[in-house]
């Protein structure tokens, strides 16, 4: 199969916990890590593209196999033909192992553990110093320990968070996300995360039968991140992106990509709060 930007499918590998994607965001190849190969997530995001999605969280991890997993599909990348074979020219550059996959990783019982283990398969090939570990995650978990562990050993390799915030409001909040824990939880773990590893805010844009955000949403969106730069939070940018994949969830036929003229006046007003953004429409 050839990757694109539009085809993240798990299996293509044909491994249980790793996969690769060209990632429009990342500008390159991503190797992914999926610690929820039972497509059970905490949330319930309507552009989700995880067919036949449940609510709970991931399952126990074989990390033996990960690690041989890991290992055979960086050892593809970096001294095999999987690039020219698989990966469109502009694209043949290893960014990054990025702990995504079909559910939330942080809720794995392993979740610090897988990420020491990355670094540690990493550390074996030569060239991988700026390679990056990332964690792309909803942030509803910060709050535990067994978490915070997880994002400090993040921190310690030169790894990052993508933390999703699509919205500042308690009712936009549960019917874009599923989440009902609200915006002071959100605002709080955000901010704990930031304190813990380089944070990047990962934020969905879309329009809803039609229709953009209303202007009160985006308010109340810039009004937090304003917040929580104000307490001190040490934010790296927003990583603001529009609907480029097919949802599948039942919600899918009433969602479509926004006008990337709306995008870019979104991206200056967060810019306006002193923020970098990376715009991916």
């Amino acid at each position: 199969m050839r990757l694109t930007t539009k085809v993240h499918d798990r299996d293509v590998a044909g491994m249980t916990y790793v996969y690769p994607v060209v990632s429009r965001r990342a500008r390159g190849v991503s190797v992914g890590v999926n610690l929820n190969p039972n497509n059970a997530c905490n949330w319930r995001c309507v552009y989700c593209q995880v067919p036949g999605l449940v609510h709970g969280k991931g399952p126990p991890i074989d990390l033996a196999r990960l690690e041989e997993e890991l290992e055979r599909m960086l050892g593809a990348l970096l001294a095999g033909d999987y690039m020219e074979r698989h990966v469109p020219e502009g694209s043949r550059r290893l960014n990054d192992v990025a702990f995504s996959g079909n559910g939330e990783p942080t809720s794995s019982p392993q979740f610090a553990e897988a990420i020491a283990l990355a670094r540690e398969v990493l550390a074996r090939f030569e060239g991988t110093s700026q390679v990056k570990t990332v964690l792309i995650t909803n942030g509803s978990l910060v709050h535990l320990e067994a978490v915070q562990r997880g994002l400090l050993e993040l921190a310690k390799t030169r790894g990052e968070v993508w933390f999703k915030l699509d919205g500042a409001t308690d009712a936009w909040l549960a019917k874009l996300n599923g989440d009902r824990t609200g915006r002071a939880r959100r605002k709080r773990n955000l901010f704990l995360c930031a304190g813990l590893c380089p944070t990047w805010v990962q934020t969905m844009a879309l329009a809803w039968k039609g229709a953009p955000p209303a202007e009160a949403e985006c308010a109340a969106y810039l009004e937090l991140l304003g917040e929580v730069l104000a307490e001190g939070a040490p934010l790296s940018g927003v990583l603001l992106y529009g609907l480029a994949r097919k949802s599948w969830q039942p919600e899918a036929p009433e969602l479509s990509p926004l006008p990337a003229a709306w995008m870019e006046a979104f991206a200056g007003r967060i810019r306006g709060l002193g923020l970098r953004v990376e715009l991916s429409p």
